[in-house]
């Protein structure tokens, strides 16, 4: 094994998938929060984090947000990873053996049709993976788990029935983060560029910068506020674009940007993941 790949989340997690994804070959670290997660890498006991920052079904995930530009971590990289839900259960199982389902609320509020249809009883718990785990320990027959194949082959389970969420299009994607920054060159691919900035406080700022985006023709595919330490007048800005710094479009926005920002901080330039939904 080569590197350690920090993720939040017990062995199985849809953030171990991701982990594995980016990194096969590589050795994964499990840990308990986001802010355990980053702290591996700040301290030198993992070499890599990959974090959740957006779903496309429930939006930003909020926590993230808050650690990545106070962090001192970089982003090298990005991946997507469709979240498919599956029924599992112990070997020799069958679907008619299941009366009851456990997993986080959130992936079973995501299988409430398949749930209904099969009128299993529901129980809540904290995540999907440690559900996988709690049904092979205790061998009841009766009980599955909502979790991912990539647990049913961690804890030993049969995929009694395989992506049984109500909605097709759920993707999460995630941010890979190291401690030393690893821009991408701008050869020719495609690049983002992820930075936080906040604006002057004079009188349409952010309309005017922003500006320079839009006449240089560069794509800002996000641009997300939130307040920095619990103030109120103090908001940042998170923004993604396409795009290298280098680019002379770019180096043009950026410009503009500074002169109505009084912060502004690169967080990563790196490669358009390959699985991104709007890739070509």
């Amino acid at each position: 094994m080569g590197h350690k790949i920090a993720f939040q989340g017990e062995m199985g997690a849809f953030s171990h998938a991701a982990a594995h994804g980016f990194f096969p070959d590589d050795e994964p670290m499990p840990c308990v929060t986001f802010e355990e997660t980053i702290g591996a890498v700040q301290k030198g006991e993992a070499d890599y984090a990959v974090v959740p920052v957006e779903n496309s079904l429930y939006g930003r995930i909020t926590d993230i947000h808050h650690i990545l530009p106070e962090s001192g971590l970089h982003i090298i990289g990005e991946y997507y990873l469709p979240v498919r839900m599956n029924l599992l259960a112990v070997p020799g199982a069958t679907l008619a053996d299941i009366k009851s389902v456990q997993s986080l609320s959130v992936a079973l509020g995501q299988c409430r049709k398949f749930i209904a249809e099969h009128k299993l009883r529901t129980v809540n718990a904290v995540d999907t993976a440690g559900s996988a785990r709690e049904v092979a320990q205790k061998g009841d027959k009766s009980l599955a788990a909502i979790a991912s194949r990539f647990a049913a082959e961690i804890y030993g389970l049969d995929v009694l029935a395989e992506n049984i969420e109500d909605a097709s299009h759920n993707t999460t994607r995630f941010l890979i983060m190291a401690r030393d920054p690893k821009y991408a060159t701008p050869n020719g691919t495609r690049v983002k560029t992820t930075f936080v900035f906040r604006v002057r406080n004079v009188p349409a700022a952010l309309y005017k910068a922003m500006g320079g985006f839009a006449t240089n023709g560069v794509n800002m595919t996000k641009l997300e506020s939130y307040m920095v330490d619990g103030s109120f007048t103090a908001t940042q800005f998170y923004a993604d674009i396409e795009g290298h710094p280098e680019d002379r479009n770019v180096t043009f926005a950026l410009e503009e940007l500074g002169f109505f920002s009084d912060h502004f901080k690169i967080l990563g330039v790196y490669p358009v993941a390959e699985n991104a939904p709007d890739s070509e």
